[in-house]
């Protein structure tokens, strides 16, 4: 039996909300050498006054941390109401960028277990104190090290991959009206206008123990690739096709910038965060965007 996660801090998004498709193929090419360049902005949005999103990036500096544990990008969408959502995300970012760096071993082994110390962590927390009863978080990593990306993901935010012109979804929502798609219950269009929309099977916090969902081999990264990690308060409102347009026409930071600006222009009904990770050719500046990464912790 799934156990149902509403949404229920939140509006409903309007007729023109995107709910996502399933996983495309991606096509894999020999990995190249390139520099990271990134930027991770949050919004609060046009309705609420509490932001319960979170996000990090984080770049190691000292080198054999970076070459044996690679970069982190996180993004969590809290859930629970009054302040207990932005608890929950604030719980799953730092549990999982501290635990995942202090385990010795591979990153997907030491993020996969991250993401179940941070349940632990929130579901505690939550039932320590009555006034955080019940929140939760989705969650969405990402870890880039040598060559290779490994994700973890639990609930509806998203991890997409912008290559070679195109735009892949990189995981698949936890939520109802997937289930309903994959049971051939539903049509994927009806799944975007559906009243369960924002109905999630899996959030961190909400059981002592959760099902994380991981790739089954580290996916090989190339030059020109760009991951882009989001809450629903983006694709909600924003169709894949401007996602992959974004990521495109100009620097992380830019297209950040951007996506954040389109849904607000589309009602904004959600907190937004957008976090863009693009490997240039090698001999860019493309660390340099990092120092203007604002409204989220950037860790070096």
């Amino acid at each position: 039996m799934f156990n149902r996660w509403k949404k229920s801090t939140r509006e409903q998004s309007d007729d023109n909300a995107s709910q996502g498709g399933t996983q495309t193929p991606v096509p894999t090419e020999p990995p190249g050498r390139y520099e990271v360049q990134a930027s991770l902005l949050t919004d609060v949005g046009c309705h609420r006054e509490v932001n319960e999103d979170c996000g990090r990036f984080i770049q190691p500096g000292d080198s054999e941390l970076l070459e044996r544990k690679g970069l982190l990008l996180i993004v969590a969408d809290g859930m629970g109401g009054h302040s207990a959502g932005e608890v929950a995300s604030n719980l799953a970012v730092n549990w999982i960028s501290r635990a995942y760096y202090d385990d010795p071993r591979e990153p997907q082994a030491a993020l996969n277990d991250a993401f179940q110390e941070a349940n632990r962590s929130i579901f505690e927390t939550a039932q320590g104190d009555e006034d955080l009863r019940g929140m939760g978080t989705t969650c969405t990593a990402l870890v880039l090290q040598n060559g290779s990306a490994v994700a973890a993901h639990v609930g509806d935010s998203r991890l997409y991959l912008v290559r070679n012109q195109a735009i892949y979804l990189m995981t698949e929502d936890h939520s109802a009206v997937m289930e309903m798609v994959k049971r051939g219950l539903i049509s994927l269009e009806a799944a975007r206008h559906h009243p369960d929309k924002n109905i999630i099977l899996r959030a961190l916090g909400s059981q002592p123990e959760v099902e994380v969902s991981t790739w089954e081999q580290p996916f090989p990264v190339r030059e020109g690739d760009a991951f882009l990690l989001c809450s629903d308060g983006l694709y909600d409102l924003v169709e894949d096709d401007e996602i992959k347009q974004a990521v495109l026409s100009g620097s992380p930071h830019s297209a950040c910038e951007k996506l954040i600006a389109l849904a607000k222009d589309r009602g904004g009904h959600d907190n937004i965060t957008v976090g863009i990770v693009s490997l240039r050719p090698v001999g860019n500046e493309g660390n340099r965007e990092l120092r203007e990464t604002r409204e989220v912790e950037v860790r070096k």
